[in-house]
């Protein structure tokens, strides 16, 4: 498979009112097209800093972050980036929200609407285009931030705890969904969770990190049987991996 993320003895220095913080030292690690890869990690060890480095919002203070090769920018347009929150706007139509990154990317054409109509018919939203955010559950909220996501067809997905507001029962039901559209749109996709169940049942690679200065600990490939989230959380295996990471998160 050809290699797509590469970061490569990331650090990240920031500076205070009063003092000068080492948040990132030395991290490394490579996405292959196609993996999902959660990074977990001890609170407030830079996870979403990583993200944010990756999308060209931060700027590393040394090493470099490659994508396809070329060094990221800000202007990247490989990326797409799902938030903690889902941020719809609640005076557009869920249609309307979903155009809007072609909007902002100036790339809203008649071929790029039918695509999100594309998707919004085959992800179950079709007799919700012309509703507001208010009439939707949760669970549909995500499943809309996501296509929107989607919509200008990136190579790599960016999705910052995007579940977390969620109550247990609907988290648990829209990782299936989420899953099951990555994986059917075929997306690289890099998770940021403080969730250890949500890493093993939804990726290919887990990465562990250190506390701050964060750095990696270290990369499992689970190979959890099942199709699903819900089904690789069945599995006789996902209580020793469980056990492992917890492990490794609190030495």
């Amino acid at each position: 498979m050809k290699k797509i993320l590469e970061l490569k003895n990331v650090s990240l220095t920031y500076q205070t009112a009063t003092d000068e913080i080492n948040a990132i030292n030395g991290l490394s690690f490579d996405c292959l097209e196609g993996d999902f890869v959660s990074i977990i990690g001890p609170s407030g060890c830079g996870k979403t800093s990583i993200l944010s480095m990756i999308a060209g919002l931060l700027e590393p203070s040394s090493g470099s972050i490659r994508i396809d090769g070329k060094e990221v920018t800000k202007t990247n347009s490989s990326l797409g980036y799902m938030l903690q929150k889902d941020h719809l706007f609640p005076w557009r139509t869920i249609e309307k929200n979903v155009y809007l990154p072609l909007e902002i990317k100036k790339i809203n054409t008649k071929e790029k609407r039918e695509y999100a109509n594309y998707l919004l018919d085959k992800y179950g939203l079709k007799d919700f285009k012309k509703k507001y955010p208010e009439q939707l559950s949760g669970g549909m909220r995500q499943r809309v931030a996501l296509i929107r996501t989607l919509v200008s067809n990136p190579k790599i997905l960016l999705l910052d705890e995007p579940f977390s507001a969620l109550d247990s029962q609907t988290r648990l039901s829209v990782n299936n969904d989420v899953y099951q559209i990555i994986k059917q749109e075929k997306k690289t996709t890099v998770l940021v969770t403080h969730d250890i169940s949500e890493a093993i049942s939804m990726s290919d690679i887990i990465i562990v990190l250190s506390d701050r200065p964060s750095k990696v600990k270290n990369i499992h490939k689970p190979n959890i049987e099942g199709d699903t989230p819900i089904h690789k959380r069945e599995s006789k295996n996902f209580s020793k991996w469980f056990e492992i990471l917890w492990r490794e998160l609190n030495q």
